[in-house]
């Protein structure tokens, strides 16, 4: 890993756990780690990762501005609560968008794992939306993307990724805990 990545890696982390906090400082840290690790991917000539942390990055501009509408006189940020159908609905939308861009990775490119990276990309996307919707649900949905990640990057070797995927998968569990009865009913 690079000094680069190191950063990138720590910055990433610390947006989680700030995150799980409530607080929304954790987007402009999450923005932060997106920049750095799109220079990351950009100098390791991983291009499709580098364009999804410019996704990252604008998910974390409007992440902070959800979060800045709903902050509580505590500082903290007010949890949303959602329904099982627009989960349901979400999800589903989701698997169709990872499965056509699976399917277009599988034809233009050279990736081994067309269908598995595309999937767990576009899930990525929804958990920073929910994320910034506050759903408590996006903890659950982070602690399966996470788990998958590790085990995706066990696979391809990459051991140092699947550790900090392994440590995501702590903090999104802190993060559930953390949301734990301060849902509120979205007007």
């Amino acid at each position: 890993m690079s000094g680069l990545e190191w950063l990138a890696a720590i910055t990433s982390a610390l947006g989680v756990w700030l995150t799980g906090r409530r607080t929304v400082w954790c987007w402009p840290v999450m923005l932060l780690a997106s920049v750095l690790y799109g220079a990351v991917f950009a100098q390791d000539h991983l291009y499709a990762d580098a364009a999804l942390q410019a996704v990252f990055a604008a998910l974390a501009l409007y992440g902070l501005w959800c979060w800045l509408r709903g902050v509580e006189e505590s500082g903290q940020v007010r949890i949303a609560t959602t329904t099982a159908q627009t989960l349901l609905r979400d999800t589903g939308i989701t698997a169709v968008a990872g499965l056509a861009l699976g399917l277009a990775l599988r034809a233009i490119t050279d990736d081994p794992m067309p269908l598995s990276d595309a999937g767990l990309s576009a899930y990525s996307v929804l958990g920073q939306i929910w994320t910034a919707k506050r759903y408590r649900a996006c903890w659950v949905l982070w602690i399966v993307v996470d788990v998958l990640y590790a085990l995706l990057f066990v696979q391809r070797r990459l051991f140092v990724t699947a550790v900090l995927y392994a440590a995501f998968i702590g903090l999104a569990v802190q993060g559930w805990r953390q949301w734990r009865g301060v849902e509120a009913h979205t007007p």
